[in-house]
């Protein structure tokens, strides 16, 4: 099969396409002819030294899927040969062929492209089980985003409007900041010409946010606790401008505050199957409705997979890269 290879990693142009075996399903698996595959921050780290994969993944880059199953483990009752899904993978999405949990696979959702199936299972499963699950966010509640551009943001602002919680989003122009109102964001505050701490006090008239998604890390912390009310929570999902640095931490225990986060790809065969079931139920019919869909702002196929990292690490796009591998 062909997949990418990026050797012992480095700047995008070290991945390259080759030629490799075809995997097989184990005990609870299942092997998916891939179509489309997205493109994700994780997969820019682990390409470049930054995030490698456990022990038992495939070394291959990629987290999520769409296409078709081609085979079955032994135990998988739930999928049959030639059924269109999409799933999250712990590895091995950049290839024409890869293997993952049955019980980490969904139905393309009704009349859905694959192209834009594979968008869903990272940001999905990850937006999901740390606003919801971590998060504890409920309707009525305000809910503050940073990246709200990105994939993991723009889904959290439709997560957001379908429970019902006012959603404040920081992104890095005006044409971001229009897009993410769009969307559905209440507010979209532009950090390279306000401060979003002095924003989100403004907007709420001091009272602050019930919940923070932070995608950025250390230079946030303290204008994060600041902007979170009393009982609130703050969940990292990434630290892409890095996670050390200084705080005043008395915020916490006056406000008693929740300081929160988790990855994906760590997660157990079990956690990750009951998102997947959570996702099944409460996101999946809206999603078949066409409700929730995800913005695919560019599509490459599969060789092209070094420009595809280049616009990522750009931080040029809006929502969702995704990397075209067979024809649907």
């Amino acid at each position: 099969m062909k997949y990418i290879e990026h050797g012992k990693g480095g700047d995008p142009s070290c991945m390259i396409l080759a030629e490799g075996p075809t995997p097989s399903p184990g005990p609870g698996q299942i092997l998916i002819e891939v179509v489309c595959a997205g493109v994700n921050r994780p997969d820019c780290l682990q390409r470049s030294g930054k995030y490698p994969p456990p022990p038992d993944a495939s070394p291959v880059l990629g987290l999520e899927v769409a296409g078709r199953v081609k085979a079955v483990g032994d135990g998988v009752t739930e999928w049959k040969v030639g059924a269109g899904i999409t799933a999250l993978t712990p590895g091995g999405g950049y290839a024409e062929y890869c293997v993952a949990a049955a019980s980490h696979a969904l139905p393309i959702p009704d009349g859905m492209d694959y192209a834009t199936a594979a968008a869903l299972p990272e940001t999905w499963f990850t937006v999901w089980a740390n606003l919801v699950d971590l998060g504890r966010l409920k309707p009525g509640e305000r809910l503050l985003v940073h990246g709200g551009s990105s994939g993991i943001g723009l889904v959290a602002i439709q997560l957001a409007k379908h429970l019902g919680v006012e959603c404040f989003v920081t992104v890095g122009s005006d044409e971001k900041a229009a897009f993410c109102r769009e969307a559905g964001a209440a507010h979209a505050i532009n950090y390279r010409s306000h401060d979003f701490g002095d924003e989100v006090k403004r907007l709420t008239g001091g009272a602050g946010v019930d919940v923070v998604l932070d995608m950025v890390g250390a230079p946030y912390l303290q204008r994060n606790l600041a902007s979170l009310r009393r009982d609130g929570r703050l969940v990292y999902v990434a630290f892409l401008e890095g996670s050390k640095g200084e705080a005043d931490l008395m915020p916490v225990m006056i406000k008693r505050l929740t300081i929160t986060g988790s990855t994906m790809r760590p997660r157990t065969l079990a956690e990750k199957a009951a998102i997947r079931d959570a996702l099944a139920a409460n996101i999946w019919p809206a999603l078949s409705r066409g409700e929730l869909l995800p913005h695919l702002y560019a599509r490459f196929p599969l060789a092209q997979v070094t420009e595809a990292h280049r616009l990522m690490e750009s931080s040029k796009h809006i929502g969702k890269i995704v990397l075209e591998v067979a024809p649907s």
